[in-house]
């Protein structure tokens, strides 16, 4: 059954399946107990933009696209803070800019040759060596980070009022989560694609916390959760010849929908 992972292709996506489940883990659950799912859909829609910037001026996509996204991201913070009555107007408008650039640069790229459906959806087998090390780099700092601010992210999460009271630097601490959530979502392009991330940062979140109401715990369980799905959609994408994205989310589907069940009889 394992004997694919020989292969250079399924090692580097096995390495991605790894790499981005972790960051997706952390961050997917700070976005869950901030509530910031619908600036995180829009960002991750926005992003396309990054990706046709990239086809248009003919430089690397992961690069171009989180560069693009962080701006983004900043913008919508910055927006929804001051205008706070009418952020969902702010991250509507802001999803439909970022697709409206992405379409309309990657139609006027003379040498567009590329699969568009990789980056909408994913290819987890497309992942190169460069996106490993990106996506071990943003790793690597997501893990610093929270190692390092664990309890500034904690109150923040759970009481923003309390923690401003603390002395906590509320507003650095939001504009810093905001930052990482752009460079995960960019790492997860290859993996799941723009149109599925969203899934990939929310069911593992939702199905650990059922487990335990600690931050760091969920955060754990939260990665783990995501590779076992990552690693399930993998096989079943090869076996079956399906798209590999869709086949993660469809397993994460159905470990939310079994979760969701097994609340219900419990509280019956």
């Amino acid at each position: 059954m394992f004997e694919i992972f020989h292969f250079t292709i399924f090692q580097n996506a096995l390495f991605a399946a790894i790499l981005v489940s972790i960051a997706c883990g952390i961050i997917g659950t700070l976005i869950m107990i901030n509530r910031l799912f619908s600036m995180a859909g829009g960002i991750t829609h926005g992003a396309f933009g990054g990706i046709g910037i990239a086809f248009y001026f003919s430089l690397p996509i992961l690069l171009s696209t989180s560069i693009f996204t962080l701006v983004l991201a900043f913008i919508v913070a910055f927006l929804v803070k001051r205008y706070e009555h009418r952020s969902d107007n702010i991250i509507a408008v802001i999803w439909a800019f970022g697709m409206a650039i992405g379409i309309i640069l990657i139609d006027l790229s003379p040498s567009y040759n590329t699969d568009l459906m990789a980056y909408l959806f994913g290819n987890i087998l497309a992942v190169e060596n460069q996106d490993l090390y990106l996506m071990g780099l943003i790793d690597a700092i997501v893990i610093f980070l929270m190692l390092l601010f664990y309890r500034q992210f904690e109150a923040i999460s759970f009481d923003a009022e309390f923690a401003k009271v603390r002395g906590i630097n509320t507003t650095f601490f939001h504009y810093l989560l905001i930052a990482l959530m752009a460079f995960c979502i960019c790492i997860s392009i290859r993996l799941v694609g723009l149109i599925l991330i969203m899934a990939l940062l929310s069911i593992p979140s939702f199905i650990a916390e059922n487990f335990s109401k600690k931050l760091g715990f969920i955060m754990i369980l939260a990665s783990f959760l995501s590779m076992i799905f990552c690693l399930s959609g993998l096989l079943l994408s090869y076996y079956f010849d399906l798209s590999s994205g869709a086949c993660i989310i469809i397993i994460a589907c159905f470990g939310f929908l079994i979760n969701l069940g097994i609340k219900i009889i419990c509280k019956r």
